[in-house]
């Protein structure tokens, strides 16, 4: 193992900020769904259903939206009332466009470092065996 595996940065962030440039780029709307039982997320309560919250995120809907490497932040307003969102990267479940449903849903493997290359109580057996794991984007 290179040092350089212990310090690879989550793909999330990187693939969310693609996916809502790209989605714009193509006229549509970007709608991220967030696990709203995740610590530290900050939606308006009455919009969450069955624990998860649909937020639409384009360019008319929000303000300072700041897609950055820890958490998503902007302002929105919800029933006419400024509301200050900030919702943890891991709580970002997935992204779509609202007109076309084209996105991708994320997984452990596409927001969190491997198991044992993080630093944290994961398994240290190095990385891991086998192909690579891939998912089709449509």
């Amino acid at each position: 193992m290179t040092s350089n595996d212990q310090t690879r940065r989550p793909r999330r962030p990187y693939l969310l900020r693609a996916m809502v440039e790209w989605i714009s780029d193509n006229g549509e709307t970007p709608h991220i769904v967030v696990d709203a039982a995740q610590e530290g997320v900050q939606v308006p309560s009455q919009h969450v259903r069955d624990g998860k919250v649909v937020l639409n995120i384009g360019g008319t809907a929000t303000q300072g939206l700041d897609i950055g490497n820890e958490f998503v932040e902007f302002s929105a307003r919800f029933g006419g009332v400024p509301f200050p969102v900030r919702i943890p990267l891991r709580a970002v479940l997935g992204v779509y466009a609202r007109e076309s449903g084209e996105g991708m849903i994320f997984t452990d493997s596409e927001g969190d470092p491997p198991p044992g290359n993080d630093g944290g109580d994961g398994d240290d057996s190095g990385p891991r065996k086998g192909p690579p794991k891939l998912s089709v984007v449509k």
